[in-house]
């Protein structure tokens, strides 16, 4: 059995999502609440900044003779500037704080100290119900509707209304500045394809309210992560049209408010950029899987050149290991893409659209 990585794209499923604070603090929703997607559902401090005081060297003493002179405990909240040893003499030298903050230790004749930082925030990321709550940690989010994941995200989330880019007649058009008018202002826009600069800031300056592509240049790189609203890619940078599964899922729920949230992609805790769809349902559908057994019949994206993004469908495993131009042998498949082309892909290669 071959398994590979699955993108979900499913028009409708049950969502199951963890939320969680890398050290413990407060959760602030309780079970059974409803949440949207820019709810904070828990926080907590979080500092990874330090500064070290060497009182010691600043006074030219020993350490032992600067302990002494330490002006502040362990536990103590500090502010910006504050004099935390004084030295002797007609003129004496004043340590201070360079930055706010609170003392972790005191030892040879330094100060340590945490820097004070924004509260923590984890948020709900998508539309749903708090179906588990774990004390100090975080939640677990379940809703129920359609889910696209993509490939790239620039780590924003929020919630609006869907509308097609003005002119879009195929997954891989070209979205250009003058596309672009009041109508849109605070929709979440489904696009092809931006290669200027000049369309990318005419997004942020409407504002748009979210940006879902199939691909991106990469030299808009810095200015997408630097817009105020989730950007989702599907396929990822470089012109690459949407593959169909996704865009005719998306395109034909249009006008709808819908989820977007641009999570990078994180191969050790398996989050991904997605796009939700809330819908009713009478019954709860079933979970995606994130893995699945490689087999005759799945449809399949490939991951690499020379037919990356490409989409078809597997028609059998080839059996033993099939010679490539690069020389490596490899195990494979045989893939029967959408042009009717067939081709030999390495497993490696592959992961399933489900």
């Amino acid at each position: 059995m071959t398994l590979a990585p699955v993108i979900h794209i499913l028009p409708l499923a049950t969502v199951v999502r963890e939320r969680n604070l890398p050290v413990p603090g407060q959760v602030v929703v309780h079970l059974d609440q409803k949440v949207s997607p820019t709810d904070v559902v828990a926080e907590t401090k979080f500092s990874q900044q330090h500064d070290l005081v060497d009182v010691a060297r600043q006074l030219d003493m020993a350490s032992d003779e600067a302990d002494v002179l330490i002006r502040c405990r362990e536990g103590d909240a500090v502010s910006d500037g504050q004099v935390i040893a004084r030295g002797s003499g007609l003129i004496p030298r004043l340590v201070k704080v360079p930055r706010a903050g609170k003392v972790l230790k005191i030892a040879n004749g330094s100060v340590l100290i945490e820097i004070n930082s924004p509260l923590f925030k984890v948020l709900a990321g998508l539309p749903g119900t708090i179906t588990r709550v774990v004390s100090d940690l975080g939640v677990v989010i379940t809703a129920y509707g359609s889910l696209i994941q993509g490939v790239w995200g620039n780590n924003r989330v929020d919630m609006g209304l869907l509308l097609p880019s003005p002119q879009m007649n195929s997954s891989g058009d070209i979205l250009e500045a003058k596309h672009l008018d009041m109508s849109l202002r605070g929709a979440i826009l489904l696009a092809g394809y931006i290669n200027d600069v000049r369309s990318l800031q005419a997004a942020v300056d409407l504002p748009l309210r979210g940006l879902i592509l199939g691909s991106l240049s990469s030299d808009l790189l810095s200015l997408a992560l630097q817009a105020p609203f989730p950007i989702v890619l599907t396929e990822g940078f470089g012109h690459h049209p949407m593959n169909p599964v996704a865009y005719k899922l998306i395109s034909t729920n249009v006008n709808r408010n819908i989820s977007l949230n641009g999570s990078p992609f994180n191969r050790f805790n398996g989050t991904r950029p997605e796009v939700f769809i809330p819908l009713p349902v009478s019954q709860p559908p079933p979970q995606g899987n994130d893995s699945d057994e490689l087999s005759g019949g799945k449809q399949v994206r490939i991951r690499r050149n020379p037919n990356m993004f490409e989409v078809g469908i597997l028609t059998s495993l080839l059996p033993g290991l099939t010679q490539f131009p690069s020389g490596l042998r490899l195990p494979a498949a045989e893939v029967q893409l959408e042009s009717g082309q067939k081709v030999k892909i390495p497993l490696a290669n592959l992961e399933i659209l489900g």
